[in-house]
């Protein structure tokens, strides 16, 4: 697909956390229509209404019969994420879907043949390999700087209590991209095998939805062709501590610990020289991590540090701190995939990688701890 510029119609289908992308493709200069879907009238109407967007339809099935439509953005519940992806890349749509990419190994296989076939542009919207501490630390990493690695650990903890229904239960580790992915894209590889041990226990009724009875599940990932290992904990229910969406790793020379709270700022260690004393010295400073607004088109620039939905009081944006700037950068890349008709920075394989280290990591936790080895797919696409 040959697009010029200004030329992209994208629909923007689940409006709720959704909302929140519609004004960041309204304005990028790449972008000449939104769509807006959404099975709620009221929210279609509410939403439409905001930002003066008058094509509006109520299912997927419309938005895929519509020929002008030449990219469909899914923010829909997980439980569909697959079945949607899938279901638009067969209709000759490009996609990008919120996270998780897919809830079975199955499904992800499925994923990625589809878009290898249909040569369709896929993006899984990764919030946190675009934050401008991720953005930070790669500079950091790509000349160097952290020497020699040696550890890396991510973490997701969130109470979902009250979230809709579907979370209810869900196994956490299943959704682990936001804690792993940075650690995968800085070294540029995957995970290979895990173990890990679930934590806690849930109630009969909340255990029954997904069979799974852990509110918290912590993984140990071997990574490929790295010599360092990987530890991830993910929360839902039963925990008390507040929101983090987190990353850390540590070389020989530096190490980087992502803030703990969210009004914290960032710690970064510097080993020091060899003296006559036990242990090396270690400096420890707290970081302003520069905003990446540079990096983008100069009509979206704003978003990197302005939430637009509901003015800000979506639980993302409470809890999360608006996605770290990472929205734009998202929306940035998938159009500039389908103009530029390239792989996207997360196309399918990559999203399938990610994915199924949680997946597998689940696996490990339901037989005890058992070592799992994760299912790689390959990139090759259709030219």
């Amino acid at each position: 697909m040959n697009l010029a510029k200004g030329d992209l119609t994208v629909a923007l289908v689940g409006l709720r956390f959704g909302a929140e992308f519609a004004p960041i493709y309204q304005a990028h200069p790449d972008v000449r229509e939104v769509v807006l879907c959404d099975s709620d009238p009221e929210q279609l109407e509410t939403v439409g209404a905001r930002f003066g967007i008058s094509r509006r339809m109520s299912s997927l099935e419309e938005v895929l019969a519509a020929p002008d439509i030449d990219a469909v953005h899914l923010v829909t519940p997980l439980t569909l994420h697959g079945s949607q992806s899938i279901q638009v890349m067969e209709s000759g749509k490009h996609c990008a879907v919120t996270i998780p990419a897919a809830l079975s190994m199955e499904e992800l296989d499925s994923l990625v043949d589809v878009e290898k076939r249909t040569g369709m542009r896929y993006m899984m919207m990764e919030t946190a390999v675009y934050t401008r501490e991720f953005l930070f630390v790669r500079e950091m990493f790509e000349r160097g700087e952290f020497g020699a690695l040696s550890f890396a650990r991510g973490a997701h903890l969130q109470d979902m209590e009250g979230w809709p229904a579907y979370w209810r239960g869900f196994p956490p580790i299943a959704h682990i991209t936001h804690a792993l992915a940075p650690v995968l894209a800085l070294t540029g590889t995957g995970a290979d095998r895990v173990h890990c041990f679930g934590s806690g226990r849930l109630s009969d009724e909340m255990a029954s939805a997904y069979g799974n009875p852990f509110p918290v599940e912590t993984a140990i990932f071997r990574l490929d062709d790295v010599d360092i290992s990987v530890e991830v904990t993910r929360s839902m229910f039963r925990t008390a501590r507040p929101y983090t969406e987190s990353f850390a790793i540590y070389g020989d020379r530096l190490g980087f610990e992502w803030p703990q709270l969210e009004d914290e700022q960032p710690l970064l260690f510097e080993m020091g020289a060899l003296s006559t004393e036990r242990g090396r010295p270690i400096d420890v400073k707290r970081l302003d991590v520069p905003d990446r607004a540079d990096l983008l088109p100069e009509e979206i620039r704003p978003f990197t540090r302005e939430s637009v939905y509901q003015g800000g009081d979506h639980l993302s944006f409470v809890q999360g701190g608006g996605h770290g700037g990472s929205h734009p950068h998202l929306v940035h890349e998938f159009v500039r995939a389908v103009v530029e008709d390239r792989q996207s920075a997360i196309d399918a394989a990559t999203a399938a990688n990610w994915t199924a280290a949680g997946l597998a990591a689940h696996e490990s936790a339901m037989q005890q701890g058992a070592e799992v080895t994760i299912p790689r797919f390959d990139h090759q696409l259709v030219a």
